[in-house]
């Protein structure tokens, strides 16, 4: 089984580099199991859309795609801010998860079509760390952060029923015991990832 663990913070002391970490020293338990961790901040990734794409983005995209296609899992790590992901897992997104790749539209009418997703033999697990609490998240903006990525992204991707998203909340101003509880959250889930799929 092929994991590639993806992360998009920029500070390797964060609670998100601690979840990349625990996800890693998961896998590499496991008989069977290899992992490719991806930093993309480590990485010089350019999550910038430009008139013309430098070749060493280029290249990375390329090698970011083939990783992809090798994988069995696809681990994304990343903080919430403004409501979104950082701008380099965004960007990741925007430049790597491309029409033709991940993708494609699928005509029903003559202007409209629906989406294929060409990714649906991956699973994708995503950790999201809030600064907020749970409540104000799921009442006041009804999940806006995971609906998104739900039915924006992943949907198109890599199909319904392929992704979960985990969420963290109130990351700043909780304490160790509770970060360390957060993170046995973490291998509950990747352990039931690698069971579903081994077994499967």
């Amino acid at each position: 089984m092929k994991i590639l663990n993806i992360v998009g913070h920029p500070s390797k002391k964060s609670f998100n580099y601690a979840i990349h970490q625990t996800v890693n020293e998961f896998f590499n338990t496991l008989n069977g199991t290899s992992v490719i961790n991806l930093d993309l901040y480590e990485e010089g990734f350019d999550p910038v859309m430009r008139e013309e794409e430098t070749e060493k983005n280029r290249q990375l995209v390329m090698e970011y795609q083939d990783l992809i296609k090798e994988a069995d899992v696809i681990v994304i790590t990343s903080p919430v801010w403004w409501f979104r992901l950082t701008t380099m897992v965004e960007g990741f997104f925007d430049k790597v998860l491309t029409p033709g790749f991940a993708y494609k539209f699928k005509p029903i009418t003559k202007k409209y079509g629906i989406p294929i997703p060409l990714l649906k033999d991956k699973k994708v697990v995503t950790f999201l760390t809030h600064g907020a609490p749970a409540f104000p998240v799921y009442t006041i903006y009804i999940n806006s952060v995971k609906l998104r990525l739900v039915m924006g992204v992943y949907s198109f991707c890599f199909g319904w029923f392929r992704q979960k998203v985990v969420q963290f909340w109130s990351v700043p101003f909780i304490g160790q015991n509770d970060r360390m509880i957060y993170l046995e959250t973490v291998k509950d889930v990747m352990k039931k990832t690698y069971t579903k799929l081994k077994y499967k």
